[in-house]
């Protein structure tokens, strides 16, 4: 066991291989009944009204979402619950005090995943750093605009990301008992996590609560649509035109299976909370700003399509789809045609694939240079070593990168999921180096001095990439042709 003293009152978790954990621990009181699409309570002290310790031994309610996909492990600790607003913290055991801290932002589409199911133990103990991982709200708990109904609701269609800046007030208000520098923090974050840590960028309410940033594999973000979608949701839950009363009435699985009925997801600006696009706020707030890591893999579309690879109709719908975020609705026409000059028009599948890399491609390749111009510095990489497991069709597809982030292939035994083979000498030396290079990031701002080559600031002058494959390199611009496709 492993107990700690703090503010609030004695706390107790468990110690596995040198390294604290602390779980399940409330941030946020319960967003429900009358909280439900309100901004986030902060939490009242856990010693108010008795005088034991509070039991972090086991992990706390995931948010409401559908099942984890299998390729993914399934559904880890926890169970589904509107009350969700719990953090776990990881500390290497010790005395150690003013430790750099890392908070993770896990991925999901804004619709799955929790804190759960990231163990942190590894890169905690070999970086002497504090890790918090955060569950917050998703779907339509977290981003569903109820504000056309309510004024008073004006913010709701980013409540996951309220709930992420108050999970950073948390840290900056406790994290020293748990041996962490409140003035130290990294935000991390992978998919719709590292779409969450660029958009906490563009949220005024952040700022000065994180000192640094990295964005693995970033999702768009987009303009929010008002009220159409609380509309329809209300519909499907049979509103008969009372919408906000039957939402509020709703029970949470009720709301839960309207939102998968209708593939409502989330991650927007909605003016109030994230209230531009994070490349415009990375510009504005210039020198004032945080320096950057940001990148994405070479195929990250696979994971998504290659479950539909023989549905040419699916893949076509998608692709349209994607390529109005890709051009934030812009001329998608134009895109599209770019697209199938460059794979044949037979090949439904090449140009799907496509879509979801420049999905993520450009909002990576723009913060990049955002940060460079502004002052504070963006680095630019990018992921090719392709996963070992399942064959070869999936090669570097999304998420391969949180193994190498978390360095699980030290581990001895199943840390996470993971798209390597735990036995590859090639992806453990990876995985040592990038977790490596994170840590490093996190303690100087500056990603070099790791292991890696030297790893040059993304500017418009000449597009260094890291490329991060058997052999590892700076690449000048290999974007170049996408860019113009891209415009």
């Amino acid at each position: 066991m492993a107990t700690r003293t703090t503010a609030h009152g004695n706390i107790e978790g468990v110690e596995r291989a040198g390294v604290e954990q602390y779980r399940g621990i409330r941030y946020g009181e319960a967003p429900v009944a009358e909280r439900r699409f309100r901004e986030p309570v902060a939490a009242r002290s856990w010693h108010d009204g008795w005088d034991g310790t509070l039991d972090a031994t086991t992990f706390r309610n995931r948010a409401m979402q559908p099942p984890m996909s299998a390729v993914f492990g399934g559904a880890g600790p926890g169970d589904n619950d509107e009350d969700c607003l719990f953090l776990n913290v990881f500390r290497p055991v010790g005395d150690g005090d003013d430790l750099p801290v890392l908070c993770w932002i896990h991925g999901g589409s804004y619709t799955t995943g929790s804190a759960n199911d990231y163990n942190a133990s590894i890169i905690a103990a070999q970086g002497d750093v504090v890790v918090v991982a955060i569950n917050y709200r998703l779907g339509a708990f977290g981003f569903l605009d109820v504000s056309p109904f309510d004024a008073s609701y004006a913010g709701s269609a980013a409540n996951g990301i309220r709930d992420q800046i108050l999970a950073l007030e948390w840290i900056r208000d406790n994290i020293a008992d748990f041996g962490g520098d409140p003035g130290d923090v990294t935000i991390i974050g992978e998919s719709a996590g590292a779409g969450s840590v660029l958009g906490i960028m563009a949220a005024p309410a952040a700022d000065g609560l994180y000192q640094r940033a990295v964005a693995n594999s970033p999702g768009g973000i987009n303009v929010a649509t008002g009220g159409s979608w609380a509309e329809r949701i209300a519909d499907a839950l049979g509103s008969d035109g009372a919408h906000l009363d039957r939402l509020l009435a709703a029970s949470a699985q009720e709301l839960l299976d309207a939102q998968i009925s209708l593939q409502f997801a989330g991650g927007t600006i909605d003016g109030t909370v994230v209230t531009r696009h994070p490349v415009d706020a990375i510009r504005e707030r210039g020198a004032a700003g945080v320096p950057l890591v940001v990148g994405t893999n070479l195929d990250e579309g696979t994971l998504f399509t290659l479950p539909v690879r023989n549905q040419p109709e699916v893949l076509a719908a998608t692709t349209r789809s994607l390529a109005t975020q890709v051009t934030r609705d812009g001329d998608v026409e134009s895109y599209l045609t770019a697209l199938s000059e460059r794979f044949p028009a037979d090949d439904a599948y090449a140009r799907a694939n496509r879509v979801w890399v420049d999905l993520f491609r450009r909002t990576a390749v723009e913060a990049a240079a955002a940060a460079t111009d502004a002052g504070p510095g963006g680095w630019l990489y990018r992921l090719d070593l392709p996963t070992t497991l399942g064959g070869d069709a999936l090669g570097a597809t999304h998420s391969a990168d949180v193994t190498l982030t978390f360095n699980w292939l030290a581990s001895e035994r199943p840390m996470g999921y993971s798209l390597y083979d735990r036995e590859d000498p090639t992806a453990i030396d990876l995985a040592q180096r990038w977790s490596d290079t994170i840590l490093a990031f996190a303690r100087t701002s500056d990603p070099n001095g790791a292991g890696l080559p030297p790893w040059r600031r993304y500017s418009e002058d000449d597009r260094a990439c890291l490329v991060l494959d058997t052999a590892i390199e700076v690449q000048d611009d290999p974007d170049g042709h996408d860019r113009e496709r891209w415009r």
